[in-house]
């Protein structure tokens, strides 16, 4: 079961980051669900930021940038997913 842990409080579209709100603590290693309006993919969480600096793990209240694989939006939200229900959006070409 998905549990919302935060939304997106901006985008940069040019650096494929977004800035997330987080009401939940999130490390890296987990895996997110991105949903909105207009979108709706899982990632693996590679990396998060604050002010800059490389961290392993953020807490609720705090703002973090996250590298995303696909664009998001402002308000979009962002569910942490059990590792047993994860399945990468991504087409195989072959």
């Amino acid at each position: 079961m998905e549990i919302e842990i935060g939304r997106v409080s901006h985008y940069y579209s040019h650096l494929h980051v977004a800035v997330l709100k987080l009401s939940e603590t999130l490390l890296v290693g987990d895996l997110i669900h991105v949903l909105g309006h207009s979108t709706d993919f899982m990632q693996k969480v590679t990396s998060l930021q604050i002010d800059y600096h490389s961290v392993t793990g953020v807490n609720p209240g705090d703002e973090v940038a996250l590298k995303v694989i696909e664009p998001v939006r402002e308000q979009d939200v962002i569910y942490r997913v059990p590792a047993q229900e994860f399945e990468p959006s991504s087409s195989s070409v072959e």
